[in-house]
């Protein structure tokens, strides 16, 4: 990265700050009490930290949710539980998605951070296969200190991500 983006210090380059996982459990708590405590539990198994629950900011009536209601889980990790949660992300989890062909590069906003989606959290290796009955998705976020997007591609990449292949672009054939 220094000899790419010419950094005068090393310190300079761009380093992982934190990783935060989000999963939306909306209206499940008002058909089943035990569902948000259920999603809880898997997801401290898969980072190894207890979630904080995140409640609405505001009453709508039409979903019958009313201020304060939880109606997410939140999880950031840091440190050594950010890199191992990374290690078992891009080694163990990502490769057993089905139909997996690499994140988009789109997926990199223009601060230098990273969000995917993940649709089943049946991928980590700590769920136990019958514990299936309820599937949950989940939105991961890699925050770094990259400057913009360039940079924060750059980064990701030397860190492992698997992005997507880019594909020369076919022009469509003149006709005569």
């Amino acid at each position: 990265m220094k000899s790419i983006f010419h950094y005068k210090n090393a310190m300079a380059a761009p380093k992982m700050e934190k990783v935060v996982l989000n999963v939306g459990t909306g209206t499940a708590m008002k058909k089943d009490k035990n569902k948000n405590d259920s999603i809880a539990l898997r997801l401290a198994k898969i980072t190894g930290q207890k979630g904080v629950f995140r409640g609405a900011k505001q009453s709508i009536a039409s979903f019958k949710i009313r201020q304060g209601d939880p109606v997410g889980i939140v999880v950031t990790l840091r440190g050594g539980r950010m890199y191992g949660f990374l290690e078992k992300l891009i080694n163990v989890a990502l490769p057993r998605t089905k139909d997996f062909r690499g994140i988009s590069r789109k997926a990199v906003d223009n601060i230098g951070n990273l969000t995917m989606g993940i649709r089943e959290h049946t991928i980590f290796p700590e769920t136990a296969d019958e514990d299936i009955k309820d599937v949950f998705g989940m939105a991961i976020t890699l925050v770094s200190t990259a400057k913009d997007k360039k940079e924060g591609l750059a980064f990701f990449e030397l860190l492992g991500i698997p992005f997507k292949k880019e594909e020369e672009k076919k022009e469509p054939k003149k006709k005569k």
